[in-house]
Parts: structure tokens; sequence; C-alpha cells
């Protein structure tokens, strides 16, 4: 396969990594210049090809949920906790194999929400929850939780600005607009590429009227 920059992976079409949990079918991955999504992304995480037909498991595997809608820039890295054997509090980090199962310290699940943009060559450090609208800079070291709507950046990454007014973030939040329908969604697209709340939220109300549940 020849690499360029314009590739794009569908992580529905290829992730099988059982550990990997995905909601909706329009997250990707920019494969330029580098292999897969979970050859080159993921790291660390038990489930792949190799881990699953080479060993078991010892402690309870932290997992990885992305929501719809991500874009996840080349070179991205997504660190898993299933290497964290190096404690801290201890006075040697080295993992000595008698004591590994002690020396293994879980960070919990890895939570990449709806609609947020992770730049080329960020890393997302184990445990991590990045809200929904979220923007991650290019090369930005991301170690604690990511509030929705704001663009971080920096080593260790931390917020640079919100991307919209704390209202119109709340009044996002509330419209749940990656939750719609695919019908709606897809029908509303030019007010979601906007930049109107107002317009949003009324176009959203109009259409609910015209399609009412059940």
């Amino acid at each position: 396969m020849i690499k360029h920059w314009s590739q794009v992976e569908y992580l529905h079409e290829t992730v099988s990594n059982p550990n990997i949990h995905l909601r909706g079918t329009h997250s990707y991955y920019s494969s330029a210049w580098t292999g897969s999504f979970e050859q080159s992304v993921v790291r660390y995480l038990y489930g792949d090809d190799y881990s699953r037909n080479t060993w078991v498991s010892q402690w309870p595997v932290d997992q990885l949920h992305i929501g719809d809608y991500v874009c996840i820039g080349a070179e991205a890295v997504i660190l898993m906790g299933g290497n964290h054997t190096h404690r801290m509090d201890w006075f040697s980090l080295y993992p000595f194999a008698e004591v590994i199962t002690d020396a293994y310290v879980g960070k919990g699940d890895t939570h990449i929400h709806d609609g947020a943009w992770i730049g080329m060559r960020a890393m997302i450090m184990p445990g991590v929850t990045i809200g929904e609208g979220a923007v991650i800079a290019s090369g930005a070291i991301v170690t604690k939780d990511v509030a929705p709507y704001t663009v971080v950046g920096g080593n260790p990454a931390a917020p640079l600005r919100k991307r919209f007014s704390e209202d119109t973030i709340a009044r996002l939040l509330a419209l749940q607009i990656y939750r719609w329908p695919e019908d709606k969604f897809t029908a509303l697209r030019s007010f979601i590429c906007a930049a109107d709340i107002g317009a949003l939220t009324n176009a959203s109300a109009a259409w609910d009227r015209e399609h009412p549940a059940g």
C-alpha cells in the first residue's frame, strides 16, 4: 500500500481488538506514513493479534472507548495501561517477574468522546477522558481529563482556550447532537457546520416536531 498524507482509515472497518469499543461509524485515523490504527496508535492494550494468542492477562484489562465523529491525526499515540508495572512508590521501578502482579497499578479506562480531534503526534496517557468536541493540539502530551469543547496543548497539555462560550457549550451538550438519529444529523448538517447555536437549537426543535418519536 502506498502511503499518502490524505489516506483515511475508518475505525469501524478495521478495529478487531475486543478491548477497543467504538460508537458509530464515522471516527477515523489519518494513517499517513504509518501503520494502521491498531498497529501504530494504540499501545500496550491486551487483545491485539499478538497478545491474545501469546499471553493471558494477569490483571483486569483497561478498556478504550471511542465515540463517533472522532478525528485522529497521523502518528498520534493512545497509551494504555497494560504495561504499567513500574511502581513509583517502591524503591525500585524495575518490573521483577516474581512481583509483577503487585507491581501493576491500573489507570482505568480511556474515553475519547464524540466529535473530538486528536492532532498529529499527540499522546494520550492512560485513564484520561477527552470531552465532546475537544481539540488536542499536535504534539501535546495529555495527562489529565480534557473538558468538552476545550483546546489543549503542550507538555503536559494545558487548556489554551474554549472553542465557544460557556453558555454555547452548555447548550451544545444539552442538544446531544452526536446522539441524534442519522437522518436528523444529516438533515441539519448545515446548522452543525456553522456557529449559530440559536439557529441549531431552533432547527433541532423544528425537526423533532416534524418527526415525532414513536
